[in-house]
């Protein structure tokens, strides 16, 4: 990559920062739910806590799709945000990474607050500046412009549906040399939440009962590492037959088909009328977020993660007070990437974690297939292949 060092003066009083002589080529967001374009983008200023990173392979998670509307990131955006690849270049201020590190990238955090010092990055005074509006930096730069000079918004501190993107040292795991970046893709945000929903938040004790609502990678996530965590009763909910097949093969203990079973009734069966000690929603269904709460057991915690605009209406008084039961709000699993990222890699090695039965590799130039694919439930974790030159003496299997 060549690159034209350029002095700026930064309005914020930090380092001086370098400028990219680099295009890339991007699938961009121009109008809210329009398909992803392809388009020859420039890449930004490099500050000093940033590095380049060139984008191996991304996952397709559900929550792309719930800012594609632009109601979220600005439009025109490049969206990603379960990107794995190689650091090209690192800026002045980074220290523990260097170019051509092996790197998962995860969501942005300021390091400095206290719910950052206090382990709690999800919860950063600084997260929506962040992750979620765009990803200008407080001296108005950007990470992405188009040929005229507009800015383009990133997601999630990412922007991965790029050949090449920029991102902060705050949002990398470095992985081992020899890991497949193709693989590890999707580690960064769906499986990582369903991972540490229960890990970090639920904390269930052995032979505690859960019920996961949505077969989707965050749900299987959650599914999975329940069985790890020594759970007895998993009880997987879907409409789809195929997924709950896939549940049960992946260790839950009953499965439901909430389209031609009562799922009140079932589970009440399942657990001797007593309900489950735990329940997590992915769907984000208003009917279904409810009757997540209603199958608790007394002192029961439920956990809506879907990121969706639907909301959900109760009696607290019923649904929550007199049973003592828990709504616990829970962001990217309430973790610190950088250990929960190896631990499912370790998880994965030994085979208690087995998240490649949920993934279907597409090229990059197929990413509208791949979002509908994951919309329509056809796949549930596309991985797009963007450096197809990445391990060509190992080529992965496409779907045609």
């Amino acid at each position: 990559m060549e690159t034209k060092t350029a002095v700026i003066t930064n309005p914020t009083g930090d380092a001086q920062y370098e400028a990219l002589n680099l295009e890339t080529k991007a699938a961009v967001i121009n109008h809210p739910t329009g398909d992803y374009q392809f388009e020859i983008i420039n890449l930004g200023e490099l500050h000093p806590d940033e590095v380049v990173v060139k984008v191996v392979a991304s996952g397709i998670c559900q929550s792309d799709e719930g800012v594609r509307d632009g109601s979220m990131a600005p439009l025109p955006a490049v969206l990603g945000h379960e990107g794995a690849g190689i650091i090209e270049k690192v800026g002045s201020g980074v220290k523990d990474f260097k170019a051509g590190d092996q790197v998962v990238m995860s969501f942005g955090y300021c390091t400095v607050c206290e719910s950052c010092r206090t382990g709690q990055p999800s919860t950063c005074d600084h997260y929506n500046e962040l992750n979620i509006t765009g990803g200008e930096h407080q001296d108005g730069t950007h990470r992405f412009y188009k040929k005229d000079g507009t800015p383009v918004s990133n997601f999630l501190n990412q922007g991965s549906f790029s050949a090449y993107t920029i991102t902060s040292e705050a949002s990398l795991i470095k992985v081992d040399p020899n890991a497949d970046l193709r693989k590890l893709a999707p580690l960064g945000c769906g499986l990582m939440t369903g991972f540490g929903t229960v890990t970090s938040a639920m904390k269930p004790e052995t032979g505690s009962s859960i019920a996961v609502f949505g077969t989707g990678a965050v749900g299987l996530g959650a599914m999975m590492t329940a069985k790890i965590e020594g759970c007895s009763t998993i009880i997987a909910v879907d409409i789809v037959d195929s997924r709950l097949e896939l549940a049960r093969e992946l260790g839950a203990t009953h499965i439901i088909n909430s389209k031609t079973e009562n799922v009140q009734e079932r589970i009440a069966e399942i657990t001797n009328g007593k309900g489950v000690n735990y329940s997590v929603d992915t769907t984000g269904v208003s009917q279904v977020m409810l009757a997540s709460v209603q199958v608790l057991s007394k002192n029961g915690v439920a956990v809506p993660l879907a990121v969706t605009k639907n909301t959900m209406e109760f009696n607290p008084l019923g649904e929550l007070v007199l049973g003592a039961r828990k709504l616990l709000g829970v962001n990217l699993g309430n973790v610190v990437p950088q250990l929960a990222v190896p631990k499912l890699v370790d998880y994965y090695n030994q085979g208690k974690f087995p998240f490649d039965k949920l993934i279907k590799y597409y090229k990059f130039e197929d990413i509208n297939r791949a979002a509908s694919d994951a919309v329509n439930g056809t796949t549930i974790k596309p991985v797009m292949i963007i450096d197809e030159e990445y391990r060509n003496d190992d080529p992965v299997e496409y779907v045609s």
